[in-house]
């Protein structure tokens, strides 16, 4: 559903769409709602993911997107730093920022699902290393 004013358009996208749309990496399930596809959106990709337990992602960056998430249920943990030896983790209500060409690696090592929120802009850019 749009509704267009002075060429501009407002959007309402009704649930998300195929995680096959967007980057993806192992463990993360991205599920766009709004992106270039669904909204037209230029600067921001926002979106649900899934954290399958017990798996952590390889090591990557988003090249110049500044990476913003809100922990739902269960608990991210995102590695950095020397040989990823350091750690932050986070869960329910509990919010995570990740800036621009910052190497790391996230994931969930608990038995539980996990899932948030996540916001990236300019988009979901994934530079896998």
């Amino acid at each position: 559903m749009s509704t267009s004013i002075s060429g501009r358009q407002l959007h309402v996208v009704k649930g998300t769409v195929s995680p096959d749309t967007t980057a993806q990496t192992p463990g993360m399930i991205r599920k766009p709602g709004i992106d270039k596809n669904t909204a037209g959106a230029e600067k921001i990709w926002l979106g649900h993911v899934e954290c399958t337990p017990n798996t952590m992602g390889p090591p990557h960056h988003h090249g110049e997107a500044e990476t913003a998430a809100y922990v739902i249920k269960g608990h991210i943990r995102v590695y950095y730093g020397e040989d990823f030896k350091e750690y932050i983790e986070a869960g329910p209500g509990d919010f995570i920022y990740v800036p621009a060409n910052f190497n790391h690696i996230e994931g969930n090592p608990y038995d539980d699902p996990a899932e948030a929120v996540l916001s990236r802009g300019p988009d979901n850019i994934v530079i896998n290393l």
